[in-house]
């Protein structure tokens, strides 16, 4: 068995919001999740805005502490390390962020911009630095190297400045990427080429993934195990495929009926339509956190939350249909 990179253990993660004057509230972002990640796997993590996703992914970056649960890293604890003591995780450990418009810096060029985490790692002199800048921007297809390397962010279009944002991540050659919706900012024409531009990666360095996104139909191609989160928790997880292909959870399968189609008219399956919003993270509901909205809810779904079980072969659902 391969041995987890990555391990998120029971991560609670609140956040108080304040009504009035004197009374808070906890909003539950991320509420009770476990997952882990082999070295080499990419895991989608799948659901609805506000659904504690981006929330995990900082945590499993150790960019958040969370309220309780435990972070590990090749088996060591890092939960409660020191900043300072987490220089090593820094180097292994790199993101890629939504917002190529704000994520790298608009007053550094691009050379600056991809040697700065090389200074900061004090890694080679400037020539072995401008090496390592070159194969990073060849590989994230930015060339001829010379036309970019001078370039401030303002000249380049929203995908070519995310392929700097996936160079800066590569330069230190980390063994973990935390992508947050990666393509939910470009523009249509270049989403298809920067998610087969990180699968090609992916594969040549063995890099884990944690993928977020919105879109289960992008996750299915990228990911090799996708798991579904609804309000802080995960309701579903399994292989990309066989979830998609055979979806247990009702809110899995209405993210997948949410997929626009070549042709509507050609529908194999029965559409079910959700009731109504996702409740507040700071009042889920009683029992399955799903059940106001869930077309198949009935008597047991209202009094307790069910447990994630395996119920095939690496598939696992909260659902008390099955």
């Amino acid at each position: 068995m391969d041995r987890e990179l990555i391990k998120l253990e029971d991560i609670k993660m609140y956040f108080q919001s304040r009504v009035g004057l004197f009374k808070t509230i906890p909003i539950k972002a991320v509420d009770g999740v476990s997952v882990s990640i082999v070295k080499g796997e990419a895991l989608g993590i799948v659901g609805e805005s506000g659904c504690g996703k981006t929330t995990l992914a900082r945590i499993s970056l150790r960019l958040l502490k969370p309220t309780s649960g435990r972070i590990f890293f090749e088996g060591k604890d890092i939960t409660d390390v020191d900043e300072k003591e987490l220089k090593w995780f820094r180097r292994r450990a790199q993101a890629v962020f939504q917002d190529p418009y704000s994520s790298i810096n608009p007053f550094m060029t691009v050379r600056e911009i991809l040697e700065e985490p090389l200074i900061l790692h004090k890694v080679g002199d400037r020539t072995e630095r401008l090496e390592l800048i070159s194969k990073a921007l060849a590989d994230v297809k930015l060339t001829p190297i010379e036309e970019f390397l001078g370039k401030y962010p303002h000249m380049l279009s929203g995908g070519q400045r995310q392929r700097v944002g996936i160079a800066r991540a590569l330069i230190l050659k980390p063994d973990y990427i935390a992508a947050d919706e990666p393509v939910s900012m470009i523009d249509a024409s270049s989403r298809a080429e920067i998610l087969y531009l990180l699968k090609e990666l992916q594969e040549k360095y063995g890099i884990a993934f944690l993928y977020i996104t919105h879109d289960i139909a992008t996750a299915k191609h990228f990911s090799n195990r996708i798991a579904v989160m609804y309000l802080g928790k995960i309701v579903e997880i399994g292989g990309s495929r066989e979830l998609v292909n055979d979806t247990l959870h009702p809110y899995s399968h209405a993210l997948i009926e949410a997929v626009p189609e070549p042709d509507p008219s050609n529908r194999l399956r029965e559409r079910r339509v959700l009731v109504g919003e996702p409740p507040s993270p700071a009042n889920p509901p009683r029992g399955c956190r799903f059940h106001p909205r869930c077309p198949y809810r009935f008597e047991p779904c209202d009094k307790d939350e069910p447990e994630l079980k395996e119920v095939k072969k690496g598939h696992s659902v909260a659902c008390y249909l099955y």
